[in-house]
């Protein structure tokens, strides 16, 4: 018998899944392990991969930070965290399974560091066997991205494979992203290099390609010829959590605009790829980013909340948070109007808009088709009847609705809308994984499909450089719209120049 069927035997945490979807053996070290990004997602996250069975027979983790721990200390604080972060029930069999093959590392110098942390993996290697593979995770500040990648490239593995996840943001502008580029790509090739944005990772998300290329009814008409125009919204009902010294820096557009909002667009409007490759997907994703015209200062608004209330609450603007400049410019709100210069899209906006305390927090896609031509019931339809409308919901209330003209029960003819819902908790009767959870997986299976290759970063950087630069030629006048409501009123007139509104649900 085999020796990974004998252990699949020995061990009730391994059985049930087919080896060929389990990932390789490797070895996974996580620094910034002492960071909040760890403890509410990365561990919660790989506890369920653990107790569904997913992570590699043989697996091990090796965390690192700056802040002195012990590996028993290091293991009683992820069991904490799992326990009040996780989605999954607590088992100590599979906890035990994880602690095991668990090490930590600290220290303030990456090299020293370093060569500690590869000693460990020789040692999971060895009692594990991880056969060499390694995922580094970078849950790190950027500054602090250039001494760990150097050192980690200085002693990679030449035993196995090696990748690293990249968090965002990635850089600040153009300049700072084509030169972290640089930097990994000195030892690193594009292929080992995971730049990861969680909002890829979300089911609904990933439901875009299904919804699109698995039904039938929906690509012929998924064109300027059927479609009028579409709304992404990403909209945060908190603040900005005590996150003043990044905010301040990063502001909507980086923090939301540069990357989660421009890959809705992308997979919202990408051709159909040849197959799904994660260099096919990212091809077509690459295409729609190089065909967006740069908006003009008329098609971008930002705005920044004053102080308002939040579902009955009073909460303060956003100058009175600790740690802003009470002066501050920096914008929580930013909405566009964009247009995708290519024989599909060709003079259909795309309207997108984020923001902070906005009225709730909830992230859509709504592809509104034009009306039907001279309905001959026009004059019978009852008041409010709507052009078709097919929404996703990524978050919070995961599903599609398709908004239709249906007759009211009675005498006579009397049309009005209704909506046919797909609720994921409904249809599958199952929880929602965690975005984390799908990327991770996929990292060691090395698939890169959700992840963000160069080139999609350049093309993003490039389009928010050129906003960012007409900005610098005015100083708008902040705070411009109160907390809890949905923006400042130049979002809505936006959209009442072209005769339409933003979506309320």
């Amino acid at each position: 018998m085999a020796l990974a069927e004998e252990q699949r035997l020995e061990n009730p945490l391994l059985a049930g899944l087919p080896v060929s979807r389990r990932p390789e053996p490797c070895a996974m070290v996580i620094f910034g392990a002492s960071g909040d990004l760890t403890k509410r997602k990365l561990f919660p996250a790989i506890y369920s991969l653990a107790y569904r069975q997913l992570l590699p027979e043989k697996f091990g983790i090796v965390g690192v930070a700056r802040t002195e721990e012990t590996d028993d200390e290091f293991r009683e604080r992820m069991k904490a965290a799992v326990q009040e972060f996780g989605r999954d029930e607590f088992r100590d069999d599979v906890w035990q399974w994880l602690a095991e093959g668990m090490h930590y590392v600290s220290g303030e110098e990456a090299d020293p560091v370093l060569e500690r942390v590869a000693g460990l993996l020789t040692e999971l290697d060895r009692e594990r066997g991880t056969a060499g593979n390694r995922v580094y995770y970078l849950a790190v500040p950027p500054d602090a991205f250039v001494p760990i990648v150097q050192a980690v490239g200085k002693r990679r593995s030449t035993e196995g494979w090696t990748r690293l996840i990249v968090e965002k943001p990635f850089g600040h502008d153009l300049e700072s992203a084509q030169k972290l580029n640089a930097l990994l790509q000195q030892d690193f090739e594009e292929s080992e290099i995971y730049r990861i944005d969680h909002y890829l990772g979300k089911e609904t998300v990933q439901n875009m390609l299904a919804l699109r290329f698995a039904n039938g009814i929906f690509e012929p008409i998924w064109n300027r010829q059927f479609i009028d125009h579409i709304q992404i919204t990403v909209a945060e009902s908190i603040g900005i959590e005590a996150r003043a010294a990044y905010y301040e820096q990063a502001g909507a557009i980086r923090d939301i605009f540069q990357n989660h909002l421009l890959q809705l667009v992308a997979l919202t409007a990408m051709e159909p790829p040849i197959d799904f490759t994660s260099d096919s997907v990212r091809n077509e994703k690459v295409k729609v980013l190089k065909s967006m015209h740069t908006p003009g200062p008329k098609n971008v608004v930002r705005g920044q909340y004053g102080r308002g209330f939040v579902e009955g609450e009073e909460v303060p603007g956003y100058r009175e948070e600790p740690g802003v400049d009470p002066n501050s410019l920096t914008e929580t709100f930013v909405a566009a109007k964009l247009f995708v210069d290519n024989w599909r899209w060709a003079d259909t906006p795309i309207y997108i808009r984020a923001g902070k305390r906005l009225a709730r927090r909830e992230t859509t896609i709504a592809i509104e088709f034009k009306r039907a031509p001279h309905p001959p019931f026009e004059e019978l339809a009852a008041e409010g009847l709507q052009p078709n409308v097919l929404l996703i919901n990524i978050q919070p209330d995961e599903g599609v609705s398709l908004a239709i003209g249906a007759k009211v029960p009675g005498q006579g003819l009397q049309i009005r809308t209704v909506h046919m819902d797909f609720l994921y908790g409904g249809a599958f009767r199952t929880d929602m994984p965690e975005a984390y959870e799908r990327l991770l997986l996929d990292c060691m299976r090395g698939d890169a499909t959700l992840f963000t290759r160069a080139d999609e970063v350049t093309e993003q950087w490039q389009l928010v450089d050129a906003i960012v630069a007409a900005w610098r030629r005015d100083r708008p006048s902040f705070p411009n719209y109160p907390a809890g409501t949905w923006g400042p009123p130049s979002s809505d007139e936006l959209l009442q120049r072209d005769g339409r509104s933003w979506r309320r649900h």
